[in-house]
């Protein structure tokens, strides 16, 4: 694993443990920061379930100002801590080491409209779309409910054999790579 462009690119990261987590492939990271590059500059990107951090990192290698990791697997936060602080980003990121769903859930942890997310990666671990999925939908609500900015992105990755709409999150795009889908979901006020 690895920042494929950027200006920390080339920097290895600590890869995960095991099967648990499913790094993305270098050409689907390509092509999804492809889609991105026109609205990365200055945003503040959440990597939700973020395992290693590859998205986040990636996206601050990138020129995003501000990167929130969410994690809650005790080595893959050790991971992501180290693949941090190789890196160097220390002062522009953040650990929220919790769950998921409980954090957003919680109208205190919503941040001023000046540090909503402008990106959300959502990437879930792929029984979550059918074993979790009243979760995940109550997650696209609490988003929308004062985590993600006006026109912001959320970046929905899932088994491409299983579908799962996230309202009041609205589909804007959506791009297969084999097994795996990318779902680009907006805010019903930017679609």
């Amino acid at each position: 694993m690895r920042i494929i462009a950027g200006v920390f690119r080339g920097r290895k990261l600590v890869a995960p443990e095991g099967l648990a987590t499913r790094p993305i492939t270098d050409r689907v990271k390509q092509s999804l920061f492809d889609i991105l590059t026109p609205v990365l500059a200055d945003s503040i990107v959440y990597d939700c379930f973020s395992g290693t951090g590859s998205m986040g990192l990636e996206s601050l290698s990138r020129g995003c100002s501000f990167a929130t990791f969410f994690e809650s697997e005790a080595s893959a936060v050790s991971r992501l801590g180290r693949n941090i602080s190789t890196i160097g980003v220390q002062d522009r990121s953040r650990i929220v080491r919790s769950d998921l769903f409980r954090w957003f859930a919680d109208p205190a942890n919503a941040p001023a409209a000046e540090g909503r997310a402008t990106i959300v990666f959502l990437d879930p671990p792929y029984r979550f779309v059918t074993e979790r999925a009243e979760e995940l939908l109550g997650l696209a609500r609490d988003l929308m409910s004062g985590h993600l900015a006006p026109g912001g992105l959320v970046v929905f990755r899932h088994d491409s054999a299983v579908r799962l709409g996230l309202p009041p999150l609205l589909p804007h795009d959506s791009r297969g790579y084999g097994s795996m889908t990318l779902d680009f979901l907006v805010s019903a006020g930017s679609a």
